[in-house]
């Protein structure tokens, strides 16, 4: 029995070793037999020692059971690739970690540049002020002066001012309409 257990330890480490960062196992499934329960084992095992005789430890039936048992058994060798699943878990971790700071950007730093960019009184414009378009008028212009962002953002910056000012524009006819109508 020890001389057995040693014996696969030594024989599933040099496996290991051999096989390169893969994971290397065999996996026999045993059905219910007379009075034992279904039982699943697993044995770090060479792909041609992948059977019930070499994985079922400790045998659960007498010997002259054994090839009766064995035969109910189906064993699988399965190998993985250890690297290749850290790398699509380091990858996928990079892309949240990518998005999380996305959003935190968009959260807090861009309101705070957009402040600095256009001043405060600029940007909050009362209900009288909702006809004037001069503070938007240039935003392209100061956009395209700043040297911190680059031409793409302010390309984007720029039809996101355009959109902001079409709403506004449909928000006051809408209501125009609205006041006429009532």
């Amino acid at each position: 029995g020890a001389a057995g257990l040693s014996g696969a330890g030594a024989g599933g480490g040099a496996e290991r070793s051999g096989a390169n960062s893969e994971d290397v196992r065999c996996k026999c499934i045993c059905p219910p037999y007379k009075d034992h329960s279904g039982h699943i084992y697993n044995k770090n095992v060479s792909q041609k020692d992948c059977d019930c005789l070499h994985v079922v430890e400790p045998m659960p039936v007498p010997g002259p059971d054994v090839e009766a048992y064995c035969l109910r058994c189906e064993c699988k060798y399965e190998e993985r690739s250890s690297v290749t699943i850290k790398v699509t878990i380091i990858i996928y971790l990079s892309i949240l970690g990518l998005l999380l700071l996305y959003m935190v950007y968009l959260t807090l730093v861009e309101p705070i540049l957009k402040r600095r960019l256009f001043g405060h009184s600029q940007l909050i414009q009362s209900d009288e002020d909702i006809g004037d378009h001069q503070p938007f008028a240039n935003a392209h212009d100061v956009l395209a002066r700043s040297r911190s962002r680059a031409n793409v953002l302010n390309k984007v910056e720029y039809a996101q001012q355009r959109w902001k000012l079409q709403v506004q524009e449909q928000r006051k006819s809408v209501f125009d309409r609205h006041v006429v109508l009532s």
